[in-house]
């Protein structure tokens, strides 16, 4: 499927990795993620230190990572998979509004994901995808498929350390064993 923007020109895949600690994200094509940041929620510890606060004010990204010290954070992911919906949501919507300062519905997403993800996970990330950020096209890929593919191979053993999950993922042919996870 071709996507095109308002200018009917082909607008360019996002490729977005949740990670437990790190989110990165950037265009299809390029060799390097444009945006890295801390994947977590900051919400204010205690309302007096922070005048003009309230209980909704959340902090995502370079900000969060400024103020850590007077933040409770939070992380949306926990051992490879999303925990917290309303927190990933919103760490969603600071990356496409403040970092990538793109309309989601322009662009098609691949979504990386942990081998470890259930189901039920993904079909609720695609759900808020399309409902909430109306992206126009989404493929939800293995990481350690995708590790593989980058160094040219299609298949391997991939062992992936991060800072929630760590996995040995055997690939056949661009395929997961998961069985064999």
């Amino acid at each position: 499927k071709i996507c095109l923007g308002m200018d009917n020109t082909l607008a360019s895949p996002v490729v977005l990795d949740n990670g437990s600690g790190v989110l990165k994200a950037g265009y299809a094509g390029s060799d390097l993620p444009d945006i890295v940041f801390q994947n977590y929620v900051g919400r204010p510890k205690h309302e007096r230190i922070m005048t003009g606060a309230v209980d909704e004010d959340i902090f995502i990204g370079r900000k969060a990572e400024e103020l850590r010290g007077i933040l409770r954070l939070s992380h949306p992911m926990t051992h490879g998979v999303v925990t917290n919906w309303d927190d990933m949501e919103s760490v969603w919507s600071h990356l496409y509004t403040k970092e990538l300062s793109i309309p989601a519905e322009d662009h098609p997403l691949l979504l990386t994901e942990t081998p470890i993800n259930p189901r039920k996970n993904r079909e609720r990330a695609a759900e808020i995808l399309f409902e909430r950020f109306n992206i126009p096209a989404l493929f939800i890929s293995n990481q350690a498929v995708l590790a593989l593919y980058a160094s040219g191979r299609t298949t391997g053993l991939v062992l992936d350390c991060g800072d929630g999950a760590s996995y040995a993922a055997p690939i056949y042919e661009g395929f997961s064993m998961a069985h064999a996870n």
